[in-house]
């Protein structure tokens, strides 16, 4: 189990690779972006800027808390869930096909003084393609539980 107190301030972790299918990119606009340059090759080649069929950056969003949580679950991670992310940013079309990995990196361990069952990391998250291009950051925080009284 890892807790609150074995994280640090700039821990670092690689995660993934996670790839994304063109039919996962078509079923997830369908449901949840339905713009003409995530559905339709025509639409998403006169676009000016994404020249192709690209993935929701919501989906990008998705692949990464994936991966996330498939980090959480490796090492045994006392998550709480997050109170929100302050940041994102889409940096870079994302294209079905492409392979995405996410670069972590702990920016600040906190332990709560009002519950101290809990804490919270600020943590920096980069996706990048397999390119090692940036396609999305985002900033946000962790809850974790702390090591039970008596926990080694």
């Amino acid at each position: 189990m890892m807790y609150l107190e074995d994280m640090r301030q700039g821990d670092r972790a690689m995660l993934g690779p996670v790839q994304v299918t063109r039919e996962e990119a078509l079923d997830f606009a369908r449901k949840y972006d339905p713009q003409p340059f995530h559905l339709d090759d025509a639409a998403a080649a006169a676009h000016p800027f994404f020249g192709r069929l690209s993935i929701s950056g919501w989906q990008t969003c998705a692949l990464a808390m994936r991966m996330m949580v498939q980090e959480m679950q490796q090492k045994g991670m006392q998550s709480l869930g997050s109170p929100g992310i302050d940041s994102i940013r889409w940096r870079k079309p994302v294209y079905p096909g492409d392979s995405l990995t996410l670069e972590v990196e702990t920016l600040e361990v906190k332990r709560s003084a009002s519950r101290p069952e809990m804490g919270s990391a600020r943590r920096r998250y980069v996706c990048r393609n397999q390119d090692g291009v940036d396609v999305m950051t985002m900033e946000g925080v962790v809850l974790y539980a702390t090591r039970p009284a008596g926990g080694s």
